[in-house]
């Protein structure tokens, strides 16, 4: 796929000529077999370095390839996907640009913003369904009254009436355009578009008629020529002009703001006809709509727009992958590296979205370095906009910047995106990271606005039973080319030969033949968050200066007197009921909770109850019953829905999958500790597995914290199998079978030819207090306790016992 490593790198200026830059390639892991690549004509101005990975467009003769004004594209870091609008940011400002991709999210909301993203919805709903003008007012009264953006309303304490007013302004525009392109052929606007016509690109004068809307917020990933996107409206267009007439796929991209036809915004519609080569055609022109007015402008891509687009893009890559740096110098650790140059431009600066933290790092990171130079009107500025900071808080960001920025590259290198598009998804498959071979069976449910529920089957054989769990955060892509990232969202439901996934996209427009690949979302999800975070912690306003003596200069934290001037006289007997099942450290922790007029830390060393005080405080029925299968407890009327199985180990997940499919029941959620993290079921099993007591015990057991996330997920039934002589062996179960032997909560007993230890069940109140432990004694555990047998066994012979029992009365074990 044209994708190389770079050797070397050399510039060459001969006889006066402009120079060039030479680079030595190769696409061969050994790194033999290497070709040259010439860089001229203003490429050569890409800061590609050897180790890079580059991808080439264009033609290689003899062993060299020529990018030059006129043919082929350089692609640096192709795996690097940037959109487009951090592209045509750029243009302006180079620094906003790389700051925009590392705060992302960062930019404080607006109204206007709210605006824009609901008439997008409304526009394209509309031109979708052809809905007639009357449908519109409907549809925006549905889409402002209902559910959907109450959230942000309610965050910019906006009224809905005051949105619904300023959408309604658009709503002629949005019909006058429906009115002139929407299926009228006989319409009179005429525009210029450059389109080639065998061979030759002409500037033609042509009317648009929009015949069929094929998509909305089409989003593509284009490894290709390093870029993501989500194209607003994909519009089947048929140009009529005077040499005939003629029907192309195009994009369309929306703008609620200034009617400005500016060159960020034409260079967004360029970009958008880049992706749209992944997937069919070469458009050669887009369309720009401004909402307000309903003026639609041409957007043609000429060689030299797009040729400029991708230098810029080379440069951001450039920026955001060469983020630190070790110095030549020693073995000093790693430092961050300048961000491109502040421009000299006051004004645009000023209503610049990303300032604040442009001159954040400029204060705390770039004036300690000698090399970067500030324009000198803009000096003063900084300084003015970061007084607030004290010394400590700037080393404070410029610490956690650098951690941040680390643990980013660290991850990129580790896993992300590319594996879907540089590893076949058998592979992928082998290693449990995908299911491929799949194709969309049934009918697609909206569940909730925007949320769509699809089917899909394999074509033949199994699926690999824990390859996808339910809760796993999934990208649907297409087994063909081009139809990379079609859409994200999470596993509903997997059967040996089916999973049902809750996407963000409707995938029925796709042809019912198509092959699709479900792999796991191994992307940045979430390091957006932390930057962001750190950004606000740094703003000039009292909710932050108060977080930044707290958190930065360790400013004590206050208390109140007395727990009588917070707590008001009807909860104190609720207080007395919940504050009876703590010992008197978690008691005192509990009232230093609720004094606290800042935070509380509550510190304990492992097992000392830090996770039920905590369920003390916000109140959790933890009640754990004696061990059935999740087939005694659906026999019994539980939902299968409300029943998960955890277990430390894919392959016993995959094991208790396989029988779960046995029994016809994939309903029920079997999943590792780690995707359990922050969720609970009313009832959890957890299958520890371990039946030896060698001396390779593992370290998933060992982990402290996975063992208190297992054990706490239950909200009503807790049930813990495993062997207790191996399970000793590990010391924070051992403290926990210590701890429960002590409270004389186990008892020994025999059954057929095992011996089991097992907690009675303990009532009170009609709730089950505790019950607990299933295992088998050391006697028989290397005789009979695979962990696959013992399930096996268990699971039949439950059944066996459940079917014989009465509605009320539980099999004694």
């Amino acid at each position: 796929n044209n994708r190389y490593c770079v050797l070397e790198v050399s510039v060459i200026q001969r006889n006066g000529s402009d120079p060039e830059k030479h680079l030595t390639i190769t696409a061969s892991p050994s790194l033999e077999n290497t070709e040259l690549c010439i860089l001229r004509n203003g490429w050569e101005s890409v800061p590609v370095v050897p180790g890079d990975i580059v991808h080439l467009e264009g033609e290689c003769s003899c062993g060299t390839w020529v990018v030059g004004a006129q043919s082929g594209y350089l692609v640096l870091y192709p795996d690097l996907l940037l959109s487009g609008t951090a592209i045509s940011s750029s243009i302006r400002c180079m620094r906003r640009a790389v700051l925009s991709e590392r705060f992302r999210g960062s930019e404080p909301g607006s109204p206007q913003m709210l605006v824009g993203t609901i008439l997008h919805d409304i526009f394209q709903q509309s031109v979708t369904n052809d809905l007639a003008p009357e449908k519109v007012q409907e549809l925006a009264n549905k889409i402002v009254y209902g559910q959907k953006y109450l959230k942000e309303m309610y965050l910019l304490n906006v009224k809905q009436a005051q949105i619904m007013q300023e959408i309604e302004e658009y709503l002629p525009s949005f019909f006058k355009w429906a009115e002139d392109f929407m299926h009228n052929p006989a319409n009179q606007n005429k525009m210029q578009l450059k389109l080639s016509n065998g061979g030759k690109t002409e500037d033609v004068s042509s009317k648009i008629e929009v015949v069929d809307i094929l998509d909305i917020e089409e989003n593509i990933w284009s490894p290709r020529f390093g870029l993501k996107g989500k194209i607003d409206v994909t519009a089947r267009v048929r140009i009529h002009c005077q040499a005939g007439a003629q029907s192309r796929v195009m994009p369309l991209e929306l703008k609620s703001g200034k009617e400005s036809n500016s060159i960020e915004h034409r260079s967004q519609v360029i970009l958008y006809t880049l992706l749209s080569l992944e997937r069919r055609a070469d458009p050669e022109a887009g369309f720009l709509l401004y909402l307000k007015t309903g003026t639609m402008y041409p957007v043609s891509a000429a060689r030299m727009d797009r040729r400029e687009l991708m230098k810029l893009r080379n440069h951001v890559a450039f920026y955001l992958t060469h983020s630190t740096y070790k110095p030549d110098v020693g073995r000093q650790n790693s430092q961050l590296a300048a961000l491109p140059p502040v421009i000299d431009d006051s004004q645009t600066c000023k209503y610049c979205s990303q300032m604040h933290n442009c001159f954040l790092y400029s204060r705390a990171v770039e004036q300690k370095m000698p090399s970067v130079a500030f324009p000198a009107a803009l000096v003063p500025v900084i300084d003015r906009e970061t007084q607030h900071l004290k010394p400590s808080h700037l080393e404070y960001f410029s610490l956690w910047y650098l951690m941040l920025t680390l643990e980013l590259q660290s991850g990129e290198h580790k896993k992300g995106y590319k594996n879907i598009w540089m590893t076949p998804s058998l592979e992928r498959e082998k290693a449990g990271d995908c299911v491929g071979n799949m194709v969309r069976v049934d009918e697609v449910h909206e569940v909730s606005e925007g949320q769509y529920l699809h089917f899909f089957q394999r074509r033949n054989g199994a699926i690999p039973g824990t390859n996808l769990l339910v809760g796993d955060r999934v990208v649907v892509s297409g087994e063909e080319k081009g139809l990379l990232g079609l859409a994200t969202g999470y596993v509903r439901e997997v059967s040996a030969t089916k999973v049902s996934c809750l996407l963000g996209r409707n995938l029925s427009n796709l042809p019912k033949n198509t092959v699709f690949r479900l792999d796991h979302d191994e992307g940045d999800v979430g390091t957006g968050v932390p930057f962001k975070n750190l950004s606000k912690l740094m703003k000039d306003c009292p909710v932050s200066e108060r977080l930044r003596n707290l958190i930065i200069d360790f400013q004590k934290p206050c208390f109140i007197q007395h727990l009588s001037s917070v707590l008001p006289p009807e909860a104190k007997e609720t207080v007395a009921n919940i504050l009876k099942g703590l010992n008197k450290p978690q008691k005192q922790a509990m009232k230093q909770v609720l004094l606290s007029k800042d935070y509380t830390l509550i510190v304990g060393m492992p097992g000392t109850g830090k996770t039920t005080t905590i369920c003390a405080l916000f109140p959790k029925p933890a009640a754990v019953t004696d061990f059935f299968s999740a087939f005694s407890f659906i026999q019994a009327g539980c939902k299968p829905s409300d029943i998960g199985i955890i277990s430390p180990y894919r392959h016993q997940l995959k094991t208790i999958t396989d029988l779960m499919a046995k029994w016809k029941e994939n309903r029920v959620e079997v999943n590792t500790v780690d995707k359990y993290q922050g969720r609970d079921k009313s009832i959890i099993i957890v299958s520890f597995v371990r039946n030896s007591i060698d001396e390779n015990l593992g370290s998933l057991l060992k982990d402290w914290r996975r063992l208190n996330v297992a054990i706490t997920r239950a909200k009503h039934k807790l049930l813990m199998v495993g062997c207790v002589p191996s399970l000793c062996c590990y010391p924070p179960l051992e403290k926990l079978l210590c701890h429960l032997q002590s409270q004389a909560m186990i008892s020994f007993c025999c059954m057929l030819l095992f011996s089991y230890c097992c907690f009675h069940l303990l009532f009170k109140q009609e709730r089950t207090l505790l019950a607990a432990f299933f295992a088998n004694t050391h006697a028989y555990s290397n005789r009979f306790c695979e962990s696959q047998g013992l399930i096996k066994c268990f699971l039949n012979l439950l059944h066996l016992e459940s079917s014989s029992r009465g509605s009320r009365k539980y099999p004694q074990v």
